[in-house]
């Protein structure tokens, strides 16, 4: 009976710390319903209360009452904070105990008191004898739990790097004034040198032969190049090295925008296709508005 109890509770801590791990940013956030400042220390102490939760788990399903009395000291915490954020009138505000959907309320209060409670019973439980197929077969489940909580760690990892290339590659060029000829001016020099035939803009692209990230976004210039309403001009940094300081090049890779006339409709530094073509886009729209 007792390593019936015990292996259930390490599943309901290991199975509270996978679900944090599962949905990072809510959980993370939550910690907030209970007093923790919006700052580094939240997503510290969200990851050391998810290795404690796990640490606990394992150690409480493999016989440890040390480990037993401390989850139910977790657990009585737990309950404490619970009632002070209820006091505080945060009720119905998101606690993340068990996934993204909990919430504080007397109810998460009275699950944690019965949380403590059993945790604090285990000790005093009778042994069970258990044989040496019984203690393999208990290792061989508490493994796959280590595998299943691995696994959703490192998916909720991919899932929050994959946002993160979506939040970055949406992100413009870096336009800054004083880099670059300006915008609205006429970049001396520059629109001879471009081959327009009839396109709309011309787009001049400044890469150095040392940039790796010029060299991985070659391809990407090359599509951009494909477009007949653009006319595309690769210009190298030792090349054209007095082009480069006429104009005042920041580094590279750089991008300006030019309209018929040679004006310089847009500019910036960019580090992946989306912000090379955020340049044009610019450019567009304020081609667009100077017709007006």
């Amino acid at each position: 009976m007792e390593i019936v109890l015990r292996v259930a509770l390490g599943i309901v801590l290991a199975g509270a710390a996978l679900a944090k791990l599962a949905a990072p940013r809510p959980s993370i956030a939550a910690l907030g319903s209970f007093g923790f400042g919006d700052g580094p220390l939240r997503p510290v102490a969200w990851a050391a209360l998810i290795a404690v939760e796990l640490a606990l788990a394992v150690a409480v399903a493999l016989g440890s009452d040390a480990a037993a009395y401390a989850a139910a000291a977790l657990m009585a915490m737990f309950a404490a904070l619970t009632v002070s954020a209820l006091l505080r009138g945060r009720a119905g505000a998101p606690c993340a105990c068990f996934g993204p959907r909990s919430t504080v309320s007397w109810l998460g209060v009275l699950r944690n008191v019965a949380l403590a409670a059993a945790f604090a019973a285990l000790p005093s439980l009778d042994s069970v004898s258990i044989s040496t197929e019984g203690w393999l077969a208990i290792g061989v489940g508490l493994a796959l739990l280590a595998c299943a909580a691995l696994t959703v760690g490192v998916l909720a990892l991919a899932r929050e790097v994959g946002m993160l290339r979506l939040q970055l590659g949406t992100q413009g060029a870096l336009e800054i004034t004083g880099e670059g000829p300006e915008v609205g001016s006429r970049a001396n020099g520059l629109s001879e040198r471009m081959s327009r035939n009839g396109a709309d803009f011309g787009l001049a692209v400044f890469t150095s032969e040392g940039c790796g990230i010029c060299q991985t976004l070659a391809p990407a210039i090359e599509n951009v190049a494909k477009d007949p309403r653009v006319a595309v001009a690769v210009f190298d940094e030792e090349a054209e090295a007095e082009l480069w300081r006429s104009l005042e090049i920041p580094g590279s890779p750089f991008a300006l925008a030019l309209d018929r006339e040679g004006t310089v409709l847009a500019k910036g530094t960019f580090n992946n296709l989306a912000q090379l073509e955020s340049v044009l886009a610019t450019a567009a729209r304020r081609g667009r508005a100077v017709s007006a």
